[in-house]
């Protein structure tokens, strides 16, 4: 039976936590993405903005998020995904990456994600509609 056939409102994915993040990480990203702000990887620059440092980017903030689903992806797939930023990310911060069951219909699953760093306060937090291939779907 494939893991997400038997969740329900209330439980839980279990949580991941990410090792700290690196300005090799945001520079990398910076180069993916082609998101090349210096806010996200020179210090000076980023302090000329009124920041304390470089910055992670907000959608690598939400990538990394959606890691939570990947040991799922042979049940389904990210059908909707909707965030909200609430904090920044900072080089040195460890997230914790959450999603907690909200509802669960014949073939979506609806949950709340959130990411929180190491004074467990929330840098983002959305939902994620997670849809099972129809093949697999349980009745």
């Amino acid at each position: 039976m494939n893991p997400m056939y038997g969740v329900q409102p209330g439980d839980k994915l279990k949580t991941m936590t990410l090792p700290a993040v690196t300005r090799l990480d945001l520079i990398k990203y910076a180069g993916a993405s082609g998101d090349y702000n210096p806010i996200h990887t020179i210090d000076e620059e980023a302090e000329k903005a009124g920041l304390p440092g470089v910055i992670a980017h907000g959608m690598w903030t939400m990538g990394s998020l959606a890691k939570l689903f990947t040991p799922f992806y042979e049940d389904g797939f990210i059908q909707d995904y909707s965030i909200r930023f609430q904090g920044m990310v900072f080089v040195g911060d460890v997230l914790t990456l959450h999603a907690d069951v909200i509802s669960h219909e014949e073939s979506m699953i609806t949950f709340d994600v959130y990411a929180r760093n190491q004074q467990e306060k929330d840098v983002i937090r959305g939902n994620v509609v997670f849809r099972k291939h129809l093949e697999t779907s349980a009745t």
